[in-house]
């Protein structure tokens, strides 16, 4: 009797056992598969892709998944330009495009589709898919490659497109589409397929629109070669730098007269009826190595610098040497002194020292009191190059971020700072063509003045504070 009992609990354990190995294995959920990262196939084109002796108004491309088009008007790059652009239907997995020009005889097309073509599921995108045919019994195999730079920065904007234009006059890139047309990669580096042979006058230009047209010579980044470029078996890749041309001059008439070493009373800014006014202080601050800036919302009308006084320390002890100038804008005063570290300067403002163009001024005298900064504040620095070519004009540019915090003309390849306002910094040189110590942008019409050219330094250094910072760069 014994035995039986033992042989059924045995049988009960084993049950039990089951019966939650099988309830475990029911909350478990399914794996998933994985991830679809293919981007579309061409399974089928009608005409074939790359047909001779073309003569068709239709294209159908029909890939292996359900596609989509992502803005393709602007994606779309077809060349030579047509006169109208092709119009694009999508159904399903295929691509219709229909051709609206009279294509040109014995002439290699192809149609760049850019990042336009992506599959529905997941958006993988199908980069740069072309599609070619030739109207004659051969194909166009020549190339022309190269690189777009930003010419004051040294680097890359990849929405510039690069043209080519069979007409060499300056009128064109303005009038006339251009005959070629390819984009930059994220290197900012380009490449011309099925090039026929001949000559070409070669640009870079930031589209804007869907135009490739240059309308806006201030705001459109722009690039020119200096010479026509003959298409051949031979061709070097070729270097363009693109900049944004001064925004034309506005006449201003002259500003009132500047006084030297005057002294006065002060003023902020306040409600509309009153001037108003900025500075540069940071935090009641001024760094040593900066002038005292005022900058105004409208350009003044008048200015009476008599009517400003300035003073140091906590008894406003008078200041005489100082300079206060004007910039032609109108909008900018600056008081120029050789400052102490670590002391109180007051300026004050006399209610009626300065009118805007709207009438305004300061509803009473003020006092702006300041500190100026440490010297412990500050490094010293000292940077050594090799291979500084003096012969360019080199002017070092440290830059933070997107601005030029400072420039320095090399005149030897060694310079020495000792004070430096701390900080990580990236190096520029700047190839300062007319020693004006700025970099200056082309002009195109009529000159075709290349822009100054800025080439990054590879080395970034991190100036601290209260520290003898050496650097030895290789440029």
């Amino acid at each position: 009797m014994t035995r039986i009992l033992l042989y059924i609990l045995v049988i009960i354990f084993i049950l039990k056992i089951q019966v939650l190995t099988v309830g475990c294995a029911n909350i478990v959920p399914p794996e998933g598969g994985y991830r679809d990262s293919i981007p579309p196939l061409l399974v089928h084109a009608s005409p074939p892709d790359s047909s001779k002796n073309f003569s068709e108004k239709r294209i159908s491309l029909t890939f292996d998944e359900f596609v989509q088009l992502d803005n393709w008007p602007q994606n779309l790059i077809m060349s030579p330009t047509p006169n109208t652009q092709p119009a694009i239907d999508i159904r399903l997995r295929t691509i219709v495009i229909r051709l609206k020009d009279t294509l040109e005889p014995n002439t290699t097309y192809t149609v760049n589709f850019g990042n336009a073509i992506k599959d529905v599921n997941e958006g993988n995108i199908a980069k740069n898919f072309t599609y070619i045919f030739s109207t004659g019994s051969t194909f166009d195999s020549l190339t022309l490659s190269g690189r777009v730079l930003l010419a004051e920065t040294g680097k890359v904007d990849s929405t510039i497109s690069v043209m080519l234009h069979r007409n060499g006059t300056d009128s064109a890139v303005v009038q006339e589409k251009p005959r070629y047309v390819t984009r930059l990669d994220t290197s900012g580096r380009f490449t011309f397929h099925n090039l026929p042979a001949g000559t070409f006058y070669i640009y870079g230009i930031k589209n804007e629109g869907g135009s490739y047209n240059y309308l806006s010579l201030d705001k459109q980044l722009f690039a020119f070669a200096d010479s026509a470029v003959r298409i051949d078996t031979s061709n070097k890749p070729i270097t363009l730098y693109a900049y944004r041309e001064k925004p034309p001059a506005v006449a201003s008439r002259p500003g009132p007269q500047i006084a030297i070493g005057q002294r006065g009373r002060g003023g902020s800014g306040g409600s509309d009826k009153r001037l108003k006014i900025q500075t540069n202080l940071s935090s009641g601050q001024l760094d040593l190595l900066s002038n005292l800036i005022f900058t105004f919302d409208s350009p003044l009308k008048s200015l009476d610098t008599s009517l400003i006084h300035f003073s140091s320390d906590s008894v406003f002890a008078p200041v005489s040497n100082y300079q206060i100038t004007f910039d032609s804008t109108r909008k900018i005063v600056s008081l120029r002194h050789n400052w102490k570290e670590k002391t109180v300067y007051n300026v004050i403002l006399d209610k009626d020292f300065a009118e805007d163009s709207l009438g305004r001024k300061l509803l009473k005298t003020d006092t702006i009191s300041f500190t100026t900064k440490k010297l412990s504040d500050y490094a010293t620095l000292k940077i050594r190059f090799k291979n500084l070519d003096l012969s360019t004009n080199p002017v070092l540019q440290f830059v933070q971020g997107e601005t030029v915090a400072k420039s320095i003309p090399l005149t030897s390849a060694e310079i020495t700072q000792s004070l430096f306002i701390p900080g990580e910094y990236e190096l520029r040189i700047l190839l300062d063509r007319n020693k004006n110590g700025k970099w200056d942008p082309g002009e195109f019409f009529g000159k075709h003045l290349q822009p100054e050219i800025v080439k990054p330094v590879s080395r970034r250094i991190n100036v601290k504070a209260n520290w003898d910072n050496e650097f030895d760069i290789q440029l």
